[in-house]
């Protein structure tokens, strides 16, 4: 297909209340950014739920800036500089891990730390229905969700103690740490009961697999963020998002993975929300992901239950925390009001797989 600019990952205006200083920023960017010339214009991606993205335009230069949340208070998930880093370290080495510029430190600048990489052009397949311009078809659809775990496989093949990038975390007790991490970020966020949350956090503690080894996870792998080539959607050009890798048991990776994984057989409610969209005819099942992974991979994935669930509680508390930020007026994104609805709806879908033993769900 040729490219058609309108399919192109787009920006708006500003939102009201995420503004950034344009002439603090501009002239930070150019003492920092080589062969950086002219007026600065700034627009943003809309989309996103945790970080926010800003669009830049200097001349004929796009450029991407990134920076935590206003009100954000979870300082570890808005950490600029450990983003920053991990892009550095993969340049070179993961082919899709965006080029980093500069990282700023100083809060006087924008209010609070960023950092800026260069925009990657291309595709962003965002909500349960793509334009139908992009013409993704069952083949298609089949090679882009293998591509995914392909893709996925990939990353954690990289050398952790090459690249330095084992100095992220410590694997040893990283199934616990996550497990009983998000849990207690659950009952902070907490506003609502949802019974279902709290049996699928109780399993969870009590059904901790041995750790599968360590290896660079990226920690929210899913189809909005990946910029896909215009002219052949099965090529991603870059992976974005890399606010929550670290290094740990790949296998919960996996997990996250299949917590966004909603299929064309599961429930009425589950598959009305707008996640991305894995329900359309040729996507691999969560059943073949995990084949897929295990052939990609090498590795065996013993207990796909736990990472599953796994997946649907952590995605349920990153949305319990987007939801706690508007229900307590640090951001007025109208999409925040419904969040606990997913919550509700994730809480659901764990409780099926448990009760199911599996993790597919025929109705």
């Amino acid at each position: 297909m040729s490219t058609d600019e309108s399919l192109i990952d787009g920006t708006k205006p500003v939102r009201e209340g995420e503004e950034l200083d344009a002439a603090a920023l501009g002239t930070y960017l150019r003492a920092h950014v080589p062969d950086l010339e002219g007026e600065l214009a700034i627009e943003q991606f809309r989309k996103g739920h945790s970080n926010l993205t800003y669009l830049l335009r200097v001349g004929d230069r796009e450029l991407v800036l990134r920076r935590p949340p206003f009100g954000a208070k979870i300082a570890t998930a808005h950490d600029m500089g450990r983003e920053y880093r991990i892009l550095s370290a993969l340049q070179g080495i993961y082919a899709a891990a965006p080029p980093p510029l500069v990282h700023c430190e100083d809060e006087s600048v924008i209010g609070a730390p960023f950092y800026v990489m260069q925009r990657i052009r291309g595709v962003i397949l965002r909500g349960n229905q793509p334009p139908a311009a992009l013409g993704l078809d069952e083949a298609r659809w089949r090679a882009l969700s293998t591509m995914l775990v392909d893709s996925l496989a990939a990353l954690h093949a990289v050398d952790i103690e090459a690249t330095g990038l084992i100095a992220l975390g410590k694997p040893e007790g990283y199934v616990e740490r996550q497990v009983t991490g998000w849990t207690r970020r659950y009952f902070k966020a907490k506003t609502d009961e949802v019974p279902e949350i709290e049996q699928a956090a109780a399993w969870l503690n009590e059904n901790r697999p041995p750790e599968r080894g360590a290896s660079l996870i990226h920690g929210d792998f899913k189809y909005d963020n990946f910029v896909l080539d215009p002219d052949d959607l099965t090529r991603i050009l870059a992976v974005l998002d890399w606010e929550m890798a670290t290094v740990g048991d790949p296998l919960m990776d996996l997990g996250t993975s299949l917590g966004y994984w909603i299929e064309a057989a599961d429930s009425d409610e589950a598959r009305m929300v707008p996640i991305v969209p894995t329900t359309l005819p040729g996507n691999l099942t969560r059943q073949q992901i995990v084949e897929r992974y295990e052939e990609a991979s090498g590795r065996e994935v013993p207990d796909p239950v736990f990472y599953y669930v796994y997946g649907l509680f952590k995605v349920a508390v990153i949305a319990q925390q987007i939801y706690k930020r508007f229900v307590e007026g640090h951001t007025k994104d109208p999409r925040f009001a419904m969040m606990i609805m997913g919550v509700k709806i994730l809480g659901n879908q764990a409780a099926r797989a448990l009760d199911r033993g599996r993790i597919h769900d025929l109705g």
